[in-house]
């Protein structure tokens, strides 16, 4: 922790320091009262450690990704803007390969207090090379850094490709950095979105389980970090741009995933056409797989169903996307059906949690089709539009079924239909019409255990 009575050198753009509103910045939902209208974004990189000569490169990237996709960006390596009134203007925070401790203790208090308020905070590269002794920045940065080799290429594993970080991405993603080796694994705590193969390259050390990216809900407010970004060619890179943009988009607020960790899935299509291998088409109409990874409907009324087993209790996950500008495009997703050729058989013994975002709202996004509508206030606030992916969890216990969309709670119902059991069943996708265009990503599972049935969230 810096020394409070150290010496301030002023920096250009004071501005920073002056600004007030009535409260901090808001990461979900609507910004509160008097909050300026737009997104905001202040990029943070006082260095009291090892200074990256790429950080000019990559506050011009945050500022060029801010003229174009409609946020404002101040940019300052003075730590008195870590004050209450400053940092109530801002959507969130970028840590841009800061190193050392740069706050002293009255700042890191405001600064716990801004994202206990639902401020965002993104930590690019050596931002986990910060403030080693507050216990709160180490876990909201998720893990502190340890080591390097040298810069060298390697390939990343994306693990997550429905967050807007990683949703650009292929399954794999090679590029040149420096790779950093973290004092403890995230992923207990965080959601990774994408790891290092550390047979790709030399110098890895967390026993081929190397997280490189991740994001997570902390004490009110929303952290994303990207172990990438030493290299000023990192920040040239339209992919890694993009990687950046979707983490900023993510913790402003403008767009939702699900960031909670997780753990112990197993996957039932994983983009591979040997995935497929186990699903069986009923009914008129079909799923074409492309080159990255991703089932889209065509024709229908039809579904796509997993036959090698049936489930009981259990957790699905998949992401999915709607491909009209309106969201109308019918589809869901059905649990709970016996094993048939004729997709009316999943419509009449199961249950749809129906995709299409223009219907009635029992009939709609979340909603148990015609059954239980979802609470359409988080409903709304969860969903990506058309042409951004969604995810969602459904999780069924015994004959209670809740879905989760981007990791939001938006329905919760109990079969009391004797003609139906949620106990064991297939799972599948539907296909429903020519008008109907949805996508779908790695679909996932993980069963439960029969104790958790009488649990709660």
């Amino acid at each position: 922790m810096r020394a409070t009575g150290r010496t301030v050198t002023a920096v250009a753009g004071a501005a920073l320091l002056i600004g007030c509103v009535s409260g901090p910045a808001a990461s979900n939902g609507p910004k509160p009262k008097g909050h300026p209208a737009g997104d905001r974004v202040l990029v943070f990189s006082e260095t009291a450690g090892f200074r990256h000569d790429s950080i000019p490169e990559g506050i011009a990237a945050v500022k060029a990704l801010g003229a174009g996709h409609g946020f404002a960006v101040d940019a300052t390596e003075d730590s008195r803007a870590f004050s209450a009134r400053n940092l109530a203007r801002y959507d969130a925070v970028v840590f841009l390969s800061t190193t050392g401790d740069v706050l002293t203790n009255g700042q890191q208090k405001a600064f716990e207090r801004y994202i206990g308020h639902g401020g965002g905070y993104v930590g690019i590269h050596a931002a986990a090379d910060t403030e080693y002794d507050w216990e709160f920045y180490g876990g909201l940065a998720g893990a502190y850094f340890q080591s390097h080799p040298a810069i060298q290429p390697a390939r990343v594993e994306v693990e997550d490709r429905a967050h807007p970080a990683t949703s650009h991405l292929g399954e794999s993603w090679n590029r040149t950095d420096e790779w950093y080796n973290y004092r403890s694994n995230p992923r207990d705590r965080a959601h990774v979105l994408a790891s290092l193969d550390e047979s790709s390259y030399t110098g890895g050390t967390m026993s081929g389980d190397h997280p490189i990216a991740w994001c997570q809900e902390y004490k009110g407010g929303r952290s994303f970090y990207t172990g990438s970004g030493h290299t000023k060619e990192s920040y040239a890179d339209p992919a890694f741009r993009q990687h950046l943009l979707g983490g900023i988009r993510w913790a402003v607020g403008d767009t939702q995933a699900d960031c909670r960790p997780e753990k112990g899935y197993t996957p039932l299509f994983d983009g591979s056409a040997e995935s497929l291998a186990d699903w069986k088409q009923a009914g008129p109409g079909s799923f074409s797989l492309s080159d990255d990874g991703t089932l889209t409907s065509s024709g229908g009324l039809g579904m796509l169903w997993y036959g090698a087993s049936e489930f009981n209790s259990y957790s699905l996950k998949l992401d999915w996307r709607m491909a009209s500008a309106s969201g109308d495009d019918n589809s869901g997703v059905f649990v709970g059906f016996p094993a048939s050729d004729d997709p009316w058989s999943a419509v009449d013994n199961g249950y749809e949690i129906q995709i299409d975002a223009t219907d009635a709202p029992d009939r709609t996004t979340g909603a148990v089709y015609s059954f239980r509508s979802a609470d359409i206030e988080k409903r709304d606030r969860a969903l990506n539009p058309p042409g951004e992916w969604n995810t969602y969890e459904i999780r069924v216990e015994g004959e209670r079924l809740r879905v989760r969309l981007n990791g939001v709670k938006v329905n919760d119902y109990t079969n009391t239909d004797p003609a139906r059991s949620l106990r064991d069943g297939h799972v599948g996708i539907q296909n429903h019409g020519a008008e109907d265009r949805v996508s779908f990503r790695d679909v996932r599972i993980r069963q439960l255990p029969a104790r958790a049935a009488a649990q709660g969230d």
